[in-house]
Parts: C-alpha cells; sequence; structure tokens
C-alpha cells in the first residue's frame, strides 16, 4: 500500500484534492466509471492539465448539467415563514443529511468508499448544526450544492482507492485571513464551519494574514479529519514516487494548488 502526503501550503477543498490526485496519474475514465456507481445524474467532470505560475497541475470541476453551481448549506427553521418563491425553491432542491448518506448507502460504490464520504459529509453537517442552532436532523444542503460536493467528496475516496492509498500524512494547513461574502453576508476566514470543525481536534492551521480570502473550506476540512492519520513533516522513511498539483479556483497572490506526494516506505 502507498502513502500519500498533503502539502497545503494554500490550503485545501474537494475539487482541489481531486485535481491533485489526477495529476498522479489516476486513469481519468476509470475515474469516471467508479464514480458512476453512485447512480446519480445531472454532471459531466471536467480535468484539464494547465500551468499556473508556470507549475503545471490538474484543474477539476464538476460542471452541472441542469443548473448553475450554488454551494452551501441552508437551515430550517420552523418558525420562519417562506416569504419568497427564491426562499421556497432553495427548500425544494435541499438534501437533508440522511439523503445523502442513504445516497451514498444505495450506491454500488465500495464499503471504503461508503465509510469515508458518509464520515466527511456528516462532519460538515454537525459543525453546521452548531454553527446554526439547528437540529443536525433540519440541517439542508442546497439540492446543486450538495450534487458538486458528493461528487467531490466521494471522487476523493474513489481516487485514493484506485491509487492503493494506504495511510495519509499531512503538513500543517494554511489558511487565508479577513472576510470572504458568502449569500449570509460577510464571513470571518477560517470561515465559521471550518472553525467549528477545529474543535476538539488535533488539526493545525496557520493563517496567511497576506491572503485576504479562504483557502481551507468546509469540505477539505471534512475529508482532512476523517482522513490524515498524522501532521507531521515528509516522513523519512518514505521514498516520494510523484508530485502531484491540483489548483484550486481562487485567485491569490501566490500559487494556489494542493501539492501531493505518493510515497511508499524504503526497503
Amino acid at each position: 500500500m502507498k502513502t500519500l502526503y498533503l502539502d497545503a501550503f494554500s490550503g485545501i477543498s474537494g475539487d482541489m484534492f481531486v485535481g491533485a490526485l489526477l495529476d498522479l496519474g489516476v486513469d481519468f475514465n476509470q475515474f469516471e466509471t467508479e464514480l458512476a456507481k453512485l447512480n446519480v445524474t445531472g454532471y459531466h467532470l471536467q480535468a484539464t492539465r494547465i500551468a499556473k505560475s508556470s507549475i503545471y497541475g490538474t484543474d477539476f470541476d464538476v460542471q452541472l448539467t441542469a443548473v448553475q453551481k450554488d454551494t452551501g448549506f441552508v437551515e430550517h427553521h420552523h418558525d420562519h415563514p417562506h416569504t419568497t418563491h427564491e426562499h421556497d425553491h432553495h427548500h425544494q432542491n435541499a438534501r437533508h443529511l440522511s439523503e445523502i448518506l442513504t445516497l451514498i448507502d444505495n450506491s454500488d460504490l465500495s464499503d471504503y468508499v461508503k465509510k469515508n464520504a458518509k464520515q466527511v459529509f456528516t462532519e460538515i453537517a454537525q459543525a453546521e448544526a452548531v454553527v446554526h442552532q439547528v437540529p443536525v436532523a433540519e440541517i439542508h444542503f442546497h439540492e446543486v450544492g450538495a450534487l458538486d460536493s458528493i461528487v467531490d467528496i466521494v471522487g476523493v475516496f474513489v481516487a485514493l482507492e484506485l491509487l492503493g492509498v494506504g495511510q495519509v500524512y499531512s503538513s500543517e494547513l494554511t489558511d487565508g485571513s479577513g472576510f470572504i461574502h458568502v449569500a449570509h453576508g460577510m464571513m470571518p476566514v477560517p470561515v465559521p464551519a471550518v472553525m467549528q470543525m477545529r474543535v476538539n481536534s488535533q488539526v493545525p492551521i496557520k493563517q496567511n494574514p497576506e491572503i485576504q480570502t479562504e483557502l481551507i473550506t468546509p469540505t477539505g476540512m471534512g475529508i482532512v479529519k476523517t482522513i490524515v492519520n498524522q501532521f507531521t513533516a515528509i516522513p523519512a522513511d518514505q521514498t516520494i514516487l510523484k508530485v502531484g498539483y491540483g489548483f484550486g479556483k481562487r485567485e491569490t497572490n501566490q500559487l494556489n494548488a494542493l501539492r501531493v506526494l505518493l510515497c511508499e516506505k524504503k526497503n
């Protein structure tokens, strides 16, 4: 089994992670075939090898076929009247955590992928429930945001399995600073869900004051909490076999990428 090392000098998100794993050499057709076992429609995948700062890596994107992307969560309050058509639309087109877990359980994915993908969604939903002060059962994932996130999260574990990765190590994570604009207004960085996921966690995070935006997404943080065995420097007993880069979508004043190292133990 291989070891994967995350060099998270510019944070982590689901699409960055998938892009980096594809950049390591995961066969894209095989990756698509495995993801199809999720048995959902309404998307297609795009993975493009591009250069940023003269460094080549993979830009991965989940393209939704019917609707525009709309990531995030919406909390449901029983005493909050639905006053607009838009509000009604969001609730009609949202998935509860239980629905997402059932979707994954009923898929033809491997037990490894199912277990880890469900854990990530549970981590995110629990954090959002605390932030918004509602029960986990009432947290809604926006329909299209959920589809996007499902494919990213499931895709990470599909790719890890295809690479034969048995353990994952990581550097300290780096986040940006300042504020970002979201549907509910301006939020501080780290965003509230990420900060909540740090409670009782040993995940080391530093903030870069030079970057005024989010670098660690709730999806990225959920994956890290689920999959990383240890936060450390590159282990001395590992030989680096290959390096991959997965690019982030945000423009920063430095290379915005997740660097991953595929390693194996020295003889």
